[in-house]
């Protein structure tokens, strides 16, 4: 009979995994998290389990692919129809014929040196990553997956929800850049994840690991298509639509399920950081704002911070950084365009200069209202202006290791 997938989500509290060079942190102070995921995807092989909830289960433990107690290494997949194999630097990409148990394709190898081995599924004409690999990569084939890494690399954790104030936000995947070894001193929470690393993302994405100082583990979150209500604190009209005012709710889900999360899975570091851009910059600054004590710095690039005063009379972040006034977060914004800015319509905001481009005004006004509350240039407060830079990912590319070194030196 199979196992009731209560049964199967509780093999979670065992299985919880931390960098992924060797096997995880956890595994080696519980060897029973390994045993577990193990015998998660045996029984799934065996029909006693559903495929689809035990591959769940293993994601959210030690990853796949799982490394049995014997020391070989199981793969497994919900691929569809075909005929699917294992291929990677193991066999020399020639590809090793899958077993099919109902829905689950598997197969269990010996791997001889496992660190840093690249691998895909193929039916002989597709070739495709891993879907539920822990570890990860890019290069000019598109995504691959590994089946363990020291070096420096990705890894991605899927669908992660919320409880509380955040239950009813879309769940999302993480990607997460683990430095070599998995040795990290500052921890980056930084939006638009899907935007980060991939270089199929728009405009190239971030290519964030170019750009990343040694020592940093970033935690890339996913957007998802509520991103303009999740990334803002209040609502707003724009064309006539009211939108936006989730944020606090994002806010709930980063602070209190992702972070304890991932700070379970790889550890603390001494200092802590949010970041993004655009809307995403602005809800960097909004979960700083609420969470005051809990993050060393908050970096925005070309952050939307006229959000509330566009088409609406709401509170804007400079609103809320004010009434607050100094406190211990450090704070760096920038924008690229350019503009005159001033207050045309009396909302207080010096944002009415129609050619004005890249939120240049808003974050130039935001940040002496900053300093004149407070916070000292060069200590903990930032700002940098490109000049004619564009609002796009590519701008951001190339200007985002100025506030990663600034973070660095926390």
């Amino acid at each position: 009979m199979r196992v009731p997938p209560t049964v199967l989500l509780a093999g979670l509290a065992l299985a919880c995994t931390g960098p992924g060079g060797a096997d995880t942190a956890a595994t080696a102070a519980d060897p029973t998290a390994a045993d577990t995921d193990e015998a998660l995807l045996r029984a799934a092989i065996a029909g006693e389990a559903d495929p689809a909830e035990a591959l769940a289960a293993v994601e959210r433990g030690g990853g796949l692919p799982v490394r049995t107690t014997s020391g070989t290494f199981l793969f497994a997949c919900l691929c569809g129809d075909g005929d699917w194999m294992l291929a990677g630097d193991h066999d020399g990409w020639t590809g090793s014929p899958m077993e099919r148990a109902g829905e689950l394709w598997w197969i269990e190898v010996p791997i001889e040196d496992p660190d840093g081995s690249l691998y895909k599924f193929t039916d002989g004409t597709d070739w495709i990553a891993d879907p539920l690999a822990r570890r990860y990569g890019y290069d000019e084939f598109g995504e691959y997956s590994l089946v363990r890494a020291s070096a420096a690399h990705l890894e991605r954790w899927h669908d992660v929800t919320g409880e509380g104030a955040a239950a009813d936000l879309r769940p999302r995947d993480l990607e997460v850049w683990v430095p070599e070894d998995g040795a990290f001193t500052h921890v980056l929470y930084a939006q638009d994840g899907n935007n980060l690393f991939d270089p199929e993302a728009p405009w190239g994405g971030w290519r964030l690991d170019e750009s990343l100082p040694g020592g940093m583990l970033v935690v890339g979150i996913d957007n998802t298509v509520d991103r303009d209500a999740e990334y803002t604190h209040t609502t707003d009209v724009i064309d006539g639509e009211t939108l936006g005012g989730d944020g606090a709710a994002y806010a709930a889900l980063v602070e209190e399920t992702i972070r304890p999360m991932m700070e379970a899975a790889y550890g603390e570091g001494d200092a802590t950081g949010l970041m993004g851009s655009s809307l995403g910059g602005l809800i960097s600054f909004y979960a700083a704002h609420l969470y005051e004590d809990r993050y060393a710095m908050a970096i925005s690039l070309s952050g939307t911070m006229g959000w509330g005063s566009i088409g609406a009379d709401n509170p804007t972040m400079l609103d809320l950084y004010a009434e607050a006034g100094h406190r211990s977060t450090a704070l760096y914004l920038d924008s690229g365009g350019d503009g005159t800015c001033w207050d045309a319509d009396g909302d207080g905001l010096e944002d009415d200069d129609p050619d004005a481009t890249d939120n240049y005004c808003e974050n130039r006004q935001f940040a002496d209202l900053l300093a004149d509350i407070g916070y000292t240039w060069e200590v903990d407060l930032w700002h940098w202006h490109e000049p004619g830079a564009t609002h796009d990912e590519a701008a951001w590319a190339e200007r985002v290791w100025r506030p990663l070194e600034i973070f660095a030196g926390l």
